[in-house]
């Protein structure tokens, strides 16, 4: 265990959840340090400075809404992907409304939860020039904002939001996005019952796309780049 890519506070009280958690992190080299309260989590986020904070709502002392919401007014921006087992509307808003990053609902897979981990992390961390990435039968080149088909010359026209939306796809590449993190994250609404723009975006990018870069519907889940 090097902790190369950064140290992830797990605040989970269930043993045998923790345990598990941590073997899968510290397999793709994260440092994992654990706290089994809310307070406990409060001082370890203040005093290790950690990329990411896993944090179980249902906790003995506190729960992991009112930590989340401790945190944010000391002003503390660290990343926040709640454990939990509701999945009611209403604890997936006052979550997202409190500045959580992700959701994941029990039971989960590991390799499904260090995925949305890093996908996290990708989006916290800093803007840095991004070189182009090729994806299917597809190069996108985010600096130039293009993206260009095999066989073909000239890039394809995409809107901004299509763009910007296929980005978002294809840095998720192989996760299964929801519709509401899509609206959340492309169009920066923090919820929304209506996801039908996305739908229509999604139509309009396979127009354009056709089989070069098929983008996979889940069933009543969301879309998917899916990883070959």
């Amino acid at each position: 265990m090097s902790g190369g890519k950064g140290t992830v506070l797990l605040c989970e009280d269930e043993d045998n959840i923790a345990d598990l958690v941590r073997i899968y992190l510290e397999e793709e080299s994260y440092r994992v340090i654990r706290a089994k309260t809310g307070g406990e989590a409060l001082d370890q986020a203040a005093r290790q400075a950690p990329c990411l904070l896993l944090l179980d709502v249902g906790l003995p002392d506190m729960n992991g809404f009112d930590v989340c919401r401790v945190l944010r007014e000391r002003g503390n921006p660290v990343p926040v992907l709640f454990l939990t087992a509701r999945d009611s509307e209403i604890d997936k808003v006052l979550g997202l409304e409190l500045g959580a990053d992700d959701y994941v609902t029990k039971p989960f897979s590991p390799r499904e939860l260090t995925a949305r981990v890093k996908a996290v992390l990708r989006r916290s961390a800093p803007e840095i020039a991004v070189a182009a990435v090729a994806v299917g039968d597809a190069v996108i080149d985010a600096a130039r904002r293009e993206i260009r088909l095999a066989g073909q010359n000239d890039p394809v026209f995409l809107t901004a939001k299509e763009f910007d939306l296929l980005w978002f796809l294809a840095e998720n590449k192989g996760l299964v996005m929801s519709r509401e993190q899509i609206l959340r994250n492309v169009w920066g609404y923090e919820w929304a019952g209506e996801t039908r723009t996305v739908d229509a975006h999604i139509r309009q990018l396979r127009k354009k796309l056709g089989d070069a870069l098929p983008i996979k519907t889940v069933w009543r889940v969301g879309y998917q780049i899916a990883e070959h």
